[in-house]
Formats: C-alpha cells, sequence, structure tokens
C-alpha cells in the first residue's frame, strides 16, 4: 500500500472554506493556515529516506536534498558490507553525517565495516560508554581514520537554512539507567514536511522531550517495543504513518502489540521491515509518497 498526500489539495480545501468565510462576513483569522499549507518551493530537490531491511536491527539511509547523505546506525556487524553497498547502488561513496544513536550493538555493530568501505564526514554519537568488543572496534576504527565525534545531545543542529532542518532533540539528560534512552533522537523538517527518528529512545526520554516534535512520519522507539511510543508522546507527534525497523519471527515479540493496536486506534498507517522490506519515504517538501517491498540489506552468511 503506497501512502500519498498532496499539499495542493489540501490548499485547494482551505482556499474553499476562506472563500465561504469571506461570503459569509465571518471574523476568522485563517493566516496561520495559508502559513501551514502554503506549497513550498523545492525546485525539484527531493529528500529521500530508506528505513533498511536489516533484520532486528536499525540503520536508516536518507538522501538529503542538498545532495549530501545521512545515516542513522547501522544495525548488527553481519549487515555492515551490505549497507555501503546499498548506499554505493544508490550512487554515493560518501556519508555526511553519520549517528550512532546509542552503543548497542544492533545499531552500531555495521559501523565499522561502513566506516572502513565508505568516506565519513561529521559522526554525531552520544555520551554513552559501552563495554562490548563492538563499541571498543568502532571507536578504534574512528580513530584510525583521524574522525572527530560530535557530541549528540538535545538542542544541537546538525544543519540548517531557510529549507532543511536537521536537529537533535535528545538525549536530555546526562544519565540514564538504560543505554536506550540515551539514543540520539533526530527531527528532519524539509519544507511543510517533518520526519522524527527515535533511536531505541524509551517512554522516559520521550517525557524529557520539550522541543516540538511533530512529524509525518515517525520512526517508532525501540523497535516498537511496548517500553517507547506512550500514547501521549504520540498525540505530540501526530505522525501520519509509523515505521518499525525489526526482524522476522524476533525473540523479542517486536514490534509489540500494544504499539501496533495503538497505531490503529489512532488511524496511523504502520510500516514495519520485516514483513514488508525497507520501506522508502519520499518528499519534495510538499507531497509525501511511502512505498515498502523495496530490496532489502544483504546478509553476511
Amino acid at each position: 500500500m503506497n501512502l500519498k498526500i498532496k499539499v495542493k489539495s489540501i490548499f485547494c480545501v482551505v482556499l474553499a472554506l476562506v472563500t465561504v468565510v469571506l461570503f459569509c462576513s465571518c471574523d476568522f483569522d485563517f493566516d496561520f493556515l495559508f502559513e501551514e499549507t502554503q506549497p513550498f518551493d523545492a525546485n525539484g530537490d527531493i529528500l529521500t529516506i530508506h528505513y533498511l531491511d536489516v533484520g532486528q536491527g536499525d540503520s536508516i539511509f536518507i538522501e538529503l536534498p542538498t545532495n549530501e547523505t545521512m545515516l542513522i546506525d547501522a544495525s548488527v556487524s553481519a549487515y555492515g558490507k551490505g549497507i555501503s553497498k546499498y548506499i554505493q547502488e544508490q550512487g554515493y561513496n560518501k556519508i555526511d553525517y553519520l549517528i550512532a544513536t546509542h552503543p548497542h550493538a544492533d545499531h552500531i555493530g555495521g559501523m565499522r565495516k561502513l566506516i572502513q568501505n565508505l568516506e565519513v564526514g561529521k559522526i554525531y554519537m552520544p555520551k554513552a560508554t559501552a563495554t562490548t568488543n563492538t563499541y571498543k572496534k568502532l571507536l578504534t576504527e574512528i580513530q584510525n581514520k583521524g574522525l572527530k565525534i560530535n557530541t549528540a545531545k538535545a538542542g544541537e543542529t546538525i544543519y540548517e537554512d531557510e529549507d532543511l532542518c536537521i536537529y537533535l532533540l535528545a538525549p536530555n539528560s546526562d544519565k540514564y539507567d538504560n543505554l536506550n534512552n540515551y539514543s540520539a533522537v533526530i527531527r528532519i523538517v524539509y519544507g511543510n514536511r517533518a520526519f522524527l527518528f527515535m533511536g531505541d529512545a524509551e517512554k522516559i526520554s520521550e517525557k524529557e522531550i520539550t522541543a516540538d516534535v511533530k512529524a509525518d512520519v515517525l520512526k517508532l522507539g525501540h523497535h516498537g517495543s511496548s517500553t517507547s511510543t506512550s500514547k501521549e508522546f504520540l498525540k505530540k507527534v501526530q505522525p501520519i504513518a509509523a515505521v518499525a525497523s525489526c526482524g522476522a519471527d524476533n525473540e523479542y515479540g517486536h514490534p509489540h502489540k500494544e504499539t501496533v493496536e495503538l497505531l490503529e486506534n489512532e488511524g496511523i498507517e504502520f510500516y514495519r521491515t520485516d514483513t514488508m522490506g525497507t520501506i522508502i519515504a519520499t518528499s519534495d517538501g510538499n507531497s509525501l509518497d511511502i512505498t515498502r517491498d523495496n530490496p532489502s540489506v544483504e546478509k553476511e552468511n
């Protein structure tokens, strides 16, 4: 199923409503409606987001309208080469912005191989450490490449101009009992569209976020676990669609029944990589198209 939202039609509806109001001589201010629905001039530049099918892990490849690229997480080690190959098949040999949301192996496992295979610009990681070999090897590779780690925390801006903004909304605290809550939360705004990426952030982190989280597409926290995506937070985001990155028949039962039912009750279109493959969202800043059943990332044996 494809999701298509055309701002032009919304604009026409608003215009019709304004016309009715004017003819009825009613006193009502529609300025904010025009600000929200005024078509955005993208000059043909497209934002493309690949929610990669990488088993029970997270990895999101983003083609920015600036002709730059971003990668949020890189699943487990067995997918590192496959993610690199997928990116190269899209025509890129560089990741301009690489974000490791937090140091769990299903998010950073493939990152070392990716850094070996592709050129990397800026790296963002939260101030959270792990004692695993996966984490240690990643830090060693970053050091070997002479790269610098930028701290991922709330309030930081990754990119900003009049058309495209990329913000970090979490973590908001310096210490958590659970590594998941150190997750870097990223919001991308392009024209009239917004996208939110939650890493493994759970309800504690959700409550701490005071910045604007409204988004058309929500990448669910913690693979769709019931420990994330509270009803209150979902009300703030108001997404049209939600995506869960998870593996088929995974041992954790992700996405959890409670989360799926919540999305259904709120009328939110739900996509999941375990049954739908790679999910791709594209936008020119006005329209939003989401497709499923795109190629999955190759896994090493």
